[in-house]
C-alpha cells in the first residue's frame, strides 16, 4: 500500500509519461557504464526543474524512501546505483544553458548539460570548458561535479573542482539552497568544494555556475613511441622534472594500441610497448623551445619516433584515439573494469611492473591507458563475466592494484570517485578515525541518510575482506595484506 501511494504521489507530479515503473523500462537504469555493478530501482522519475526535484525529494522523505540523482549514466564506480532500492531521478531534461557571460568567463548550466556541448556552445567566443573526460561526448555537467571528474587536461587545467563558481542544490531534505557564487571567492565555509566530489550523498546539484576558459593561441602536439614502457614513464618523470608543464600527458600501451588499431586503424605501430601523446599549449612564442626540449628528453629515454600534429585536424585525430580508447576494448574482452588509482609520477616504471606482475600471477589480461603527467593510472582489466572463476581472480586483481597505489604512497581513484566499486578498499588509505570524520560530515548534510544511501564507506564486511579489524588504523595496513 505505502508503494502504491509513492508512485501516485510521483505521478500526481509529475504526470504518468514522466514516471516508469515497468521492469524492462527500469532494467535500462540498473548500472552505469561500469555494467558488473547492477541494481533494480523501484521507479524512475525526470524532473524539468529545481522546484521539481525538490518536490520529488520530499515526496521521498515522506515515504522514508531513498533517492539518487542520475545523469548521463557514464560514471564507472557505481555511484548513482539505486542499492537500496528507491527513486531514480534523471536529470538529463535539465539540460538548458541558462547564460552565458563572457565578460566575465562564466557560464551557467543546468546539471544535463553534456560536456563537450557546453564548449561547442562558446567556441564561436574564443573560450571552451576545461574539464574533458574521455566520457565528455555522453557526460554532463551533474555528474561531473558529483564525482569530480578530471580528463587529459587535468595536469595542466585541473579538475572540476577548478573550475566550478557556485551551485545551486536540493538539500536531501528538499530545501533549495545556494553555495558560492559568480567570483572566485565567497566567504564563509567552502561549502561549495565540499560538494564537488561528494558523490551525490550530500544533495543534488540542479544549477552550476563554471568558469569559462580561453581558447590557447596555440597547439604543439606530438606522439612518441617507445620500445620499453620504463623509458616512457622516466620521459614522464623528467619532463615535470625540467619545469615543464604540458597541457596533457597521455600513456597507451601496447594492448590499447593494439585495440584501437583493430577497432579504428589509427595507424599505430602494434609492435611498440608504449605511445605517449604530449600537447603544450598557450602563447605560439616561445612554444617551439619547450617542444624542443621535450623532443631532447624523448630522445634521452630512447624514444624510437616523435611525430607532430601539423594541423588542427591531425590534432584531433590523436585526441580522437586517446578518447576511443575505452570504445575498443570489447575487440580485446566481452567484459572489463577500468581501475582508477593515483601514484607519485616517479613511482610510474615500478607500478607498471607491478600491475604485469599481478596480471601474470592470476592470468588475467590488464590494459593501460592513462594520465601519465599527473600519475592518474588507469589499468584497464579483461574478463569474461560469464566465467566464474576469472570473475574470481579479477576480485584479486583490483584488491592487489589497489594495495600496490597505497603502498607507494599514491590513493585510490583520482576521478571515478568511490561510489560502490571502491567501498570496500578505503581502510587501505584511511583509518577508522579518518573515515567516522567523514561520516560525521556526510550526516550533517543528510542525517536520513535517504540521500544516495550504500556509497563510499565501508562496512564489517570490507575490513574482513582486507583481512583487517574494523578498529584497525591505515599505517598498519600494509603489513596487515
Amino acid at each position: 500500500m505505502e508503494q502504491q501511494q509513492l508512485m501516485s504521489d510521483l505521478m500526481d507530479l509529475l504526470g504518468k509519461k514522466n514516471v516508469l515503473t515497468d521492469a524492462t523500462a527500469l532494467s535500462v537504469y540498473e548500472c552505469d557504464a561500469a555494467p558488473s555493478f547492477k541494481a533494480l530501482p523501484d521507479v524512475v522519475v525526470f524532473a524539468d526543474s529545481t522546484q521539481q526535484v525538490s518536490d520529488i525529494v520530499k515526496i521521498a522523505n515522506r515515504h522514508n524512501t531513498p533517492f539518487i540523482a542520475r545523469g548521463g549514466g557514464t560514471g564507472l564506480s557505481g555511484g548513482m546505483l539505486s542499492v537500496q532500492g528507491g527513486i531514480i531521478i534523471a536529470l538529463n531534461r535539465m539540460d538548458r544553458i541558462l547564460e552565458v557571460d563572457i565578460e566575465n568567463e562564466y557560464a551557467v548550466v543546468e546539471p544535463g548539460v553534456v560536456n563537450l556541448l557546453l564548449s561547442q556552445a562558446v567556441q564561436e567566443y574564443g573560450y571552451h570548458y576545461a574539464p574533458d573526460p574521455s566520457s565528455q561526448k555522453a557526460c554532463t555537467i551533474g555528474g561531473n561535479i558529483a564525482e569530480n571528474s578530471g580528463g587529459p587536461h587535468t595536469l595542466k587545467y585541473g579538475v572540476t573542482s577548478d573550475h566550478i563558481l557556485g551551485m545551486e542544490v536540493v538539500m536531501p531534505d528538499g530545501e533549495i539552497i545556494t553555495l558560492g557564487g559568480e567570483v572566485e571567492d565567497v566567504p564563509g565555509y567552502d561549502l561549495r568544494g565540499l560538494m564537488i566530489g561528494s558523490e551525490g550523498t550530500f544533495g543534488i546539484v540542479t544549477k552550476a555556475t563554471v568558469k569559462l576558459t580561453r581558447n590557447p593561441q596555440a597547439y604543439q602536439t606530438a606522439l612518441a613511441v617507445f620500445d620499453n614502457m620504463d623509458d616512457a614513464s622516466n620521459a614522464v618523470s623528467t619532463i615535470i622534472g625540467n619545469g615543464i608543464i604540458p597541457a596533457a600527458l597521455e600513456m597507451m600501451d601496447t594492448l590499447v594500441i593494439k585495440a584501437l588499431e583493430e577497432a579504428f586503424q589509427f595507424g599505430f605501430p602494434l609492435d611498440a610497448e608504449a605511445i605517449l601523446i604530449v600537447e603544450l599549449d598557450g602563447i605560439k612564442a616561445g612554444m617551439q623551445n619547450q617542444t624542443d626540449r621535450i623532443i631532447d628528453i624523448f630522445e634521452q629515454h630512447h624514444a624510437r619516433e616523435v611525430n607532430y600534429a601539423k594541423d588542427d585536424e591531425e590534432r584531433q585525430e590523436l585526441w580522437k584515439a586517446r578518447k576511443s580508447a575505452f570504445g575498443s576494448f570489447g575487440r580485446l574482452a566481452p567484459n572489463y573494469i577500468t581501475q582508477d588509482g593515483v601514484v607519485p609520477r616517479t613511482t610510474l616504471p615500478k607500478v607498471l611492473r607491478r600491475i604485469s606482475e599481478i596480471s601474470e600471477k592470476y592470468q588475467i589480461a590488464i590494459a593501460n591507458v592513462f594520465h601519465a603527467g599527473d600519475g592518474n593510472i588507469h589499468p584497464i582489466v579483461l574478463f569474461d563475466e560469464r566465467d566464474a572463476d576469472q570473475c574470481e581472480r579479477v576480485e584479486h586483481v583490483n584488491k592487489e592494484i589497489l594495495t600496490v597505489c597505497a603502498e607507494v604512497g599514491g590513493t585510490i581513484t583520482g576521478e571515478h570517485g568511490i561510489g560502490v566499486e571502491k567501498m570496500d578498499y578505503m581502510p587501505l588509505i584511511f583509518s577508522r578515525a579518518d573515515i567516522q570524520v567523514m561520516k560525521d560530515v556526510k550526516d550533517i548534510f543528510n542525517p536520513t541518510g535517504l540521500c544516495n544511501p550504500g556509497k563510499i564507506f565501508p562496512t564489517a564486511a570490507s575490513y574482513e575482506k582486507l583481512g583487517l579489524q574494523p578498529n584497525t588504523s591505515h599505517e598498519n595496513i600494509e603489513t596487515n595484506i
